[in-house]
């Protein structure tokens, strides 16, 4: 009798030789199947219907972004002076060596 430790392994290789076969046999649709979408619309009601589109909406929340990102940019090149003032640019990096922490022993109970 064969062991189910061989079946299982021959059932998984087989399967994956078939399919790498059978994707290198299948042949690929053409590249103008693929490019030739449905032609959408996105809903938009006029100003003569329910809902009114409204344009100017959207620009003028970048707008607001943008500003809004402009004077947070501002407040941090405010500030950057003063935290490099305390750095003490004028100092070479440390040079000497550093010691790294000793292994501790390991508790006995």
């Amino acid at each position: 009798m064969i062991s189910w430790r061989l079946i299982v392994p021959a059932v998984l290789v087989a399967a994956a030789i078939a399919g790498c076969l059978t994707y290198f046999v299948t042949p690929s649709p053409p590249v103008e199947a693929i490019q030739r979408l449905p032609p959408t619309s996105p809903v938009m009601k006029g100003p003569d219907r329910a809902t009114q589109t409204n344009v100017d909406q959207h620009s003028s929340a970048e707008e607001e972004a943008k500003a809004s990102f402009e004077r947070a940019a501002a407040a941090i090149l405010r500030q950057a002076p003063e935290s490099q003032a305390s750095v003490g640019v004028d100092e070479p990096p440390t040079a000497e060596h550093i010691p790294l922490p000793k292994r501790r022993p390991l508790p006995r109970p």
